[in-house]
């Protein structure tokens, strides 16, 4: 399979780590040659409940002998969407009370530029340094790591950079600005949270101009960070969040979320402003339906902080330099890539699944499932101290 794999199926990097998957179940993954491995990444943040969760998969399977796809988006009336969107806009600030369903985080981000376009009718887009908010023309466009753009240019027109937690920065938001992206925390910068209120300051800067704040929660969002979502630890309501990866367990979905008075806009002059074939689909809506249930009946969200903490009594060696990020949103910091590499390598080897950050070599990612358990923890921090210390003794 991994032949055919390399043969058939286009790549993102030359050399991808390649495990022949066989099923996963809860915080582990099973190779077709009967190995198990701990999961430390959950899909990159995707897989929130931890693999083959009962509620989500029983979702998924009752609507499945219902109806699945029927319309484009927005022309039909669908229970599991419909009830997805109310469930979500109750859980948020009264301001953000509508909901546009989409396929992925990148079209979520598409999206709410062209919201922030079409409400102010302004052009300047302003994003950070080493900010990601996909990989789509529109969300390259407010990437802020040029090595992973500049082939592809020319991009959209009129983007400007400022400097994640620079607050002499944000005089470049202007009346010119239709609005500014920013996640609630770094994610491929190296899980870089705001500081001295950056978050506060930048939305009273938009409010100032009239430019909006969209918050991008793709990665922070659903529970990982001790709140539903990121900007809640920041004294920061957005006017657009755009969310996705754990929405929905592990399903591909996305959606931006603004007030109704903003997103009625996309609906004329034109109509169709902006229009999805699979975007709302049921069986997805199903899982993101079953999946905040469960973050927000349970104790999940709190745990977070509880397991954070763990994390951190037990990560303590002297080739790690720093843990960076909140709840089970964490970065374990190096010395440099070629320490970074040897431990994900080796750890895999070992049966712990770790990943790399998009532009912060020195990182290694730990964004385990919510559900993890406690021994699971202890289990997976152990082979991480384990390789370290083989490392530190063969310098």
């Amino acid at each position: 399979m991994k032949s055919d794999f390399l043969t058939y199926q286009a790549q993102t990097t030359p050399y991808p780590l390649g495990i022949n998957v066989f099923y996963a179940l809860g915080s582990y993954i099973y190779s077709c040659d009967n190995k198990k491995y701990l999961d430390f990444v959950a899909g990159v943040s995707a897989v929130s409940l931890g693999h083959q969760n009962k509620r989500v998969n029983d979702a998924i399977k009752n609507q499945l002998d219902k109806y699945s796809h029927v319309m484009v988006y927005g022309e039909y009336a669908q229970n599991p969407a419909v009830e997805y969107c109310k469930l979500l806009a109750q859980n948020l600030p009264p301001q953000l009370n509508k909901v546009y369903l989409v396929n992925s985080g990148t079209e979520a981000c598409e999206g709410a530029l062209k919201l922030a376009r079409r409400v102010t009718g302004r052009s300047q887009l302003i994003s950070c340094h080493n900010a990601y908010h996909g990989n789509t023309m529109g969300s390259m466009s407010v990437m802020g790591f040029e090595e992973r753009k500049q082939v592809f240019r020319p991009l959209i027109p009129d983007v400007d950079f400022i400097t994640f937690n620079n607050e002499a920065d944000l005089e470049k938001i202007t009346t010119k600005t239709a609005g500014i992206i920013l996640e609630s925390i770094q994610g491929g910068a190296g899980f870089i949270q705001p500081q001295d209120d950056f978050l506060s300051k930048v939305k009273k800067r938009c409010d100032q101009v009239g430019a909006l704040l969209i918050i991008d929660e793709i990665q922070p969002g659903f529970g990982r960070t001790g709140k539903l979502f990121g900007f809640e630890n920041y004294n920061v309501i957005p006017d657009v969040i755009i969310i996705g990866k754990g929405m929905a367990g592990g399903m591909p979905v996305g959606a931006f979320v603004a007030k109704e008075e903003y997103m009625d806009l996309l609906t004329d002059n034109p109509k169709l402003g902006h229009i999805t074939t699979f975007g709302g689909h049921p069986v997805i809506a199903a899982a993101c339906l079953a999946t905040l249930q469960v973050i927000i009946e349970t104790d999940l969200i709190a745990q977070t902080l509880e397991k954070e903490k763990l994390f951190r009594q037990l990560l303590v060696h002297p080739l790690i330099q720093e843990i960076r990020g909140i709840g089970l949103m964490l970065a374990v910091m190096t010395s440099g890539s070629e320490l970074t590499n040897k431990v994900i390598f080796k750890c895999q080897d070992r049966g712990l699944i770790l990943f790399w950050l998009l532009f912060e070599p020195c990182a290694i990612r730990i964004t385990p499932p919510l559900t993890i358990s406690e021994s699971e923890i202890r289990e997976g921090c152990t082979i991480i101290l384990e390789v370290l210390d083989k490392i530190y003794n063969e310098k």
